[in-house]
């Protein structure tokens, strides 16, 4: 069924409701109306990086972990995945009558905001920092969510809609400044891919205001550019209770009523929240009108219609034995190995179990639960800790002792105890250990969402880079024994790690790699897997480096406009086995008018088989409202033979080649340009710690 035969069918059904009916269908459970056989229906469905908050589910690794990756098809058979299991888990639910919260097929994601700043607790939730990356993997999540079929199988959201990235304490009342320029070049482009590639079906706005208007009820975003500009045919949701802040936060409003009527008005079709119970009075009061209501409801049962929730489909046949089969676990491992980040190896990994007697596994994260999963996660049928698939992967020959060291954040483990109660444990084990495998970072108790479940900082952000005090001291303590240190990071975020890259012989980032991370993480440091992610953020050196974090421009922010070195840059990520790229070239003519192409290949020169991410820069040089740098505009991920070469042909689009003005335009400005084509981004430090530099292509259009 197209979207015009869904259209038809929803105006006909719709046109037989009264105006109380009709309202009550544009809240997020909206009820049943049995006398036209409408079932209810609950909007609020969650499927960041598995299907969330609906009972058990295969869980990938966290959003920020597949952003690593650089893969889009790994995005995209995820997404078909969590398809795969919604459908099991409706139809079960639905035959016995459960069409609770949660357990629909509207899912409100993927979460393509921009990573701006690594404070904000919810960046784990996107896929970096970068317009582009984000705008791939984006497309990329809403295909294989909705498939292709004649029938929709999920409904994704593009969220939040936009210029959102903290701080989560003022979200409610904050307004985001923001230039036109930033605004195009920055905040709206994944957001443009995923309306006009992918056809999103739905649109989630901010709770912020931008520019003074509320993103949720945003007449420039939700009607001049989402559905005039770029020919937006979905719905539009709000965000949870964010119609409130209208009224008594953002005070654009004074009541209920016209809250809802502003939102309305801007083309908010959904409401998380309960403002437009206060629908019909708005109507009665001359604040909107009847056929503003008919026309939301007709494009919310548009998509139900899409769905096939009316009439049935063949996807009312996927059985409940979908969910967590072995295929789709098989995945997670996968996409777990590939999110993991390299940072640090002085030669230490791969380990290798004959050379071993002994390892210590010391941390807070090492046996955490709560260290695999990040925020809008699912319930797992087995979760596997790094210290679990330590324990099964060194196998009985490795001794294996184990402290945890020190609390996530408080400063002793028992309550009566002093402060420190578990570092004698943990240099006792690591004197004891060839080798320490030390696993430290953060959980969703530490940074996510304001007043998140399990969030106890409040607002879920974070005020520095650094790890919580006890860890720090943790640090210190085993770094003193002398023993080779491999540190473990799991957190959905930028930490500082100047002294671990000091102290510690290597360094894994495993982000939050879902319930059965440790496995993969163990897999990897014993060499059984590569490491297989690049940082799709920046890991600054401090806070300090950073403007104010209520400062939306983006000057100074990201690799695309920062001055500074950084710590371990964008892009960057090291393998087992060393690439090279022997050859880089622009195929054919350049031109606005068409996409480029460049065909790369590249060497292994190492003794194991791996896969590297191939990354294209481009440099406008003489374009005078450029960016400050380079921005990546192509990527592809590519396996290599130990010894051998491999070539892939890159696009990138013709949409690079243009320049966003100080009034938000594309246009064509400037002629010649370079290329960096390389496993890394141009810069220094990316230089220096692999030891090759990208191949450099100018070229210049006529």
């Amino acid at each position: 069924m197209n979207r015009i035969e869904a259209r038809k069918k929803a105006e006909v059904l719709v046109s037989k409701m009264t105006l109380e009916e009709k309202s009550s269908q544009l809240k997020f459970n909206a009820p049943a109306i049995r006398r036209l056989g409408v079932p209810a229906y609950n909007w609020w469905c969650e499927a960041l990086h598995g299907v969330a908050r609906a009972g058990t589910a295969t869980m990938f690794p966290q959003a920020i972990g597949m952003g690593a990756s650089f893969d889009r098809k790994l995005v995209r058979d995820m997404a078909a995945v969590i398809a795969e299991e919604a459908r099991a888990k409706y139809n079960a639910y639905s035959k016995h009558g459960d069409r609770d919260i949660y357990k629909g097929l509207t899912f409100w994601a993927p979460n393509v905001n921009i990573f701006r700043d690594p404070r904000w607790g919810r960046g784990q939730e996107t896929y970096g920092e970068d317009p582009f990356l984000t705008s791939r993997l984006g497309v990329s999540y809403v295909e294989g969510l909705q498939g292709k079929g004649p029938v929709m199988k999920a409904a994704a959201c593009a969220k939040h809609f936009a210029v959102h990235s903290g701080p989560e304490a003022v979200r409610h009342s904050f307004n985001a400044e923001v230039s036109q320029k930033d605004l195009y070049e920055t905040y709206l482009p994944a957001f443009h891919a995923l309306v006009t590639e992918a056809k999103v079906e739905a649109v989630m706005g901010a709770y912020n205001r931008t520019n003074g208007e509320p993103c949720s009820g945003s007449k420039t975003l939700l009607k001049k550019i989402l559905r005039e500009d770029w020919g937006f045919e979905g719905h539009v949701v709000s965000d949870c209770w964010a119609l409130v802040d209208f009224h008594e936060h953002h005070k654009v409003t004074k009541t209920p009523e016209e809250s809802a009527a502003l939102a309305m008005s801007a083309g908010c079709d959904l409401n998380c929240g309960k403002t437009y119970q206060f629908m019909t009075d708005a109507v009665k009061m001359g604040l909107i009108t009847e056929d503003q209501i008919t026309e939301a409801a007709v494009r919310l049962f548009t998509t139900r219609y899409l769905l096939g929730i009316m009439d049935g489909s063949s996807y009312d046949k996927i059985p409940y034995s979908a969910v967590e089969s072995g295929s789709h676990l098989v995945l997670a491992e996968k996409a777990a190995c590939r999110s993991m980040v390299l940072l640090k190896n002085d030669g230490i990994l791969p380990l290798d179990k004959k050379k071993l007697h002994s390892i210590s596994v010391i941390g807070p994260n090492a046996d955490s639960r709560a260290a695999l999963i990040g925020n809008y996660h699912g319930t797992s049928s087995e979760y596997i800790t790094v210290l679990e698939g330590i324990r099964r992967t060194a196998g009985r020959s490795v001794r294996i002792y184990y402290s945890e060291g020190c609390d996530i954040s408080e400063p002793k483990t028992e309550g009566l105890a002093q402060d420190g109660d578990r570092i004698a444990e943990a240099v006792t084990a690591a004197e004891m250990s060839d080798a320490v495998i030390l696993c430290l970072g953060l959980n969703e108790s530490l940074e996510g969402e304001e007043m998140d479940t399990g969030n106890h900082v409040g607002s879920g952000d974070k005020t520095d880079l650094l790890l919580p005090e006890p860890q720090r001291r943790l640090m210190e303590a085993v770094a003193k024994t002398g023993k080779p240190v491999i540190l473990c990071l799991m957190a959905g975020s930028d930490i500082d790690l100047s002294y671990a890259d000091q102290h510690f012989s290597a360094i894994l980032d495993l982000w939050y790699p879902g319930a059965r991370g440790g496995k993969a993480a163990a897999e990897v440091l014993f060499g059984q897997k590569e490491p297989g992610g690049k940082l799709p953020v920046t890991f600054y050196r401090s806070e300090k480096d950073l403007p104010e974090f209520t400062d939306y421009a983006m000057k100074d922010r990201t690799y695309r406009y920062m001055k500074k070195a950084a710590q371990f840059p964008f892009g960057f990520g090291l393998t087992y086995s060393p690439c090279t790229v022997e050859k880089a070239e622009l195929i054919g003519e350049p031109s606005f008018e068409k996409d480029l192409f460049v065909q790369m290949t590249v060497r292994n020169t190492g003794k194991r088989k791996t896969e590297e991410v191939l990354q294209v820069y481009l440099k406008k040089k003489d374009a005078a409202d450029a960016k400050d740098n380079y921005s990546l505009c192509a990527f592809e991920r590519i396996s290599v033979l130990p010894g051998k070469t491999a070539a892939a042909k890159l696009r990138i689009p013709k949409e690079a080649l243009l320049t966003i003005d100080e009034e938000g335009h594309a246009v064509r400005e400037g002629r010649h340009f370079r290329l960096f084509a390389g496993l890394s981004q141009p810069d220094k430090v990316s230089e220096k710690r692999t030891g090759m530099k990208p191949v450099r292509i100018d070229f210049m259009l006529t």
